[in-house]
């Protein structure tokens, strides 16, 4: 995919069937901090949110709470939210928001103000966490052994870009004035050496059973574990030029139209970075797309034990009989409106046998199956008579735990872990009180972490979670333990001054505000 930003659509979806180049577009507002002097950085601060697109309206959050919404008399993409100077009325963390369409934006990044006595250390970020034998790294600001490796002037930016050419331990810092003590570093990022990179993962469109007839239509989606790479779809070893989409820059969506008989089978995607004679990283675990045009006889499907109500938690076997040897069995599993594609096995007789172990009421569905041919001229059958199943007894209980201690910071992120029993469902975060999710996820394994993104005291209350099934008639476990979110209130903070020459008013140990005067220092 390329690198490139344009605004093609509004919301950054764009397709290019000529070119067959994805493009992203990132329509999320951006928000710094500026300090009319760095020699008293905390004096006079302003917040300033640029958006990507004109707009009437800007909102300032501070510590997970909205602030002031500011209505414009003509359309703008940049607004400036005045601070003063910094105290503890004013410390905190900030974002922003703008309004496009009638609708509000996501928020902008997190920009914390801390306080005069110490400034905060910078925040570094790399675009890929390894090196390659090809492939050089950007990292702002890296030190090693209290030695600065490299230093750069940023005058009129927040942030540097650095190579880095070998694997090791970095951290970054930076001074408001030449003169100055560099503040605090940052954590240590870990650069590792990989021979090849990171397999990305494939997945194909959920709207559709992963079964089709010749002609329907069908996605991809290939997702990588970095952005700004070049994506490349394959089916066996043929690389496949077509029509791709993205809405973000670690994701493609291959797009699959008017599908042949021959285009069913296994497909895999890999990614290699933006550079002359990069490398390709690993393939992705196989995709495979089945197609079946009905012409011929349909197989026989039978289950043992043969009663359509198991008892939870025994094993259940699906046989799947064709008429001859040397055919592709598909096990489908229709149930809410919805079929896909549960199972795929090559016997090599007549026979396939298919295990649903440990079945509860998510495994309530009506089950059968097809045969193909994996050699010219691809037909495939017509599907067999269906056989229900449905597992009496609610969905076992999943558990919830908080990854955090303690209470949570007024603006930051609190992260829920719900663990279940299950995969491919949808777990929900539900509120004490509240019948619409605080956060939903879905996930092809069995656990999920919930967030509650930018949180504020009006997050605070008791949570509990539980996971749907779609394909049992929606389904929707019990729930498990509640656990107690507490958000943190204002507090002064008594810190040890570690650049005196940043805060001259200051004393060692006086207790005074953190304000942040400079967001957080990210790559370009």
């Amino acid at each position: 995919m390329s690198a490139r930003v344009a605004l093609l659509l509004l919301w950054g979806l764009s397709l290019n069937p000529v070119t067959e180049e994805a493009v992203y577009c990132d329509t999320r507002p951006t928000l710094w901090a500026e300090a009319e002097s760095l020699l008293e950085p905390w004096a006079n601060v302003t917040l300033t949110c640029q958006s990507p697109l004109w707009t009437l309206e800007f909102q300032l959050f501070k510590d997970g709470v909205a602030q002031e919404l500011v209505h414009l008399g003509s359309p703008a993409t940049e607004y400036r939210f005045p601070l003063g100077a910094v105290t503890g009325d004013t410390r905190g963390l900030y974002r922003c928001r703008y309004s496009m369409d009638g609708g509000r934006t996501s928020l902008s990044n997190l920009v914390e103000v801390t306080g005069p006595c110490s400034l905060p250390a910078p925040s570094p970020s790399g675009w890929w966490p390894w090196v390659s034998q090809v492939t050089s790294l950007s990292l702002s600001f890296p030190i090693g052994d209290d030695q600065f490796l490299e230093v750069a002037e940023a005058p009129k930016d927040r942030q540097a870009t650095f190579p880095v050419h070998r694997a090791g331990n970095y951290s970054c810092s930076y001074r408001t004035h030449a003169s100055g003590t560099p503040l605090e570093p940052s954590a240590t990022v870990t650069i590792e050496e990989l021979a090849t990179l990171p397999p990305p993962t494939l997945t194909l469109n959920s709207g559709f059973a992963g079964l089709l007839r010749p002609g329907s239509r069908a996605t991809l989606t290939c997702v990588a574990p970095l952005s700004g790479v070049d994506f490349q779809l394959r089916r066996g070893e043929e690389v496949l030029q077509v029509p791709m989409a993205s809405t973000s820059p670690d994701r493609v969506f291959f797009q699959l139209n008017t599908l042949a008989p021959g285009d069913g089978g296994v497909y895999t995607c890999h990614y290699r970075l933006p550079e002359e004679l990069a490398l390709w990283s690993l393939d992705s675990a196989p995709a495979e797309l089945v197609l079946s045009d009905g012409t011929l006889p349909a197989p026989e499907l039978s289950a043992e034990p043969a009663t359509p109500s198991p008892k939870p938690g025994t094993l259940v076997q699906l046989r799947c009989r064709a008429p001859r040897a040397g055919v592709r069995f598909s096990l489908v599993r229709e149930g809410a409106g919805q079929r896909r594609v549960h199972g795929l096995l090559s016997p090599a007789g007549t026979e396939a046998h298919f295990e649903l172990r440990d079945v509860s009421a998510v495994d309530s569905a009506n089950y059968s199956c097809v045969y193909t041919d994996t050699a010219p001229p691809f037909a495939g059958s017509a599907p067999s008579a269906p056989v229900e199943l449905r597992v009496d007894g609610p969905l076992p209980r999943p558990r919830l735990r908080p990854l955090w201690t303690g209470a949570v910071t007024p603006g930051r992120d609190a992260v829920l872990r719900c663990e279940g029993h299950v995969p491919d469902v949808s777990f929900l975060l539900l509120r004490s009180g509240e019948e619409e999710p605080s956060a939903v996820a879905w996930t092809t394994q069995p656990s999920a972490d919930l967030v509650l993104t930018y949180v504020g005291p009006q997050h605070a209350g008791s949570y509990s979670c539980g996971y749907r099934s779609n394909w049992a008639h929606s389904l929707l476990s019990q729930l498990s333990d509640p656990v107690e979110l507490q958000v943190a209130g204002g507090a002064q903070f008594r810190g040890r001054v570690e650049a005196p020459g940043l805060c001259p008013d200051c004393t060692l140990l006086q207790e005074c505000p953190l304000p942040h005067l400079l967001p957080a220092l990210t790559l370009a």
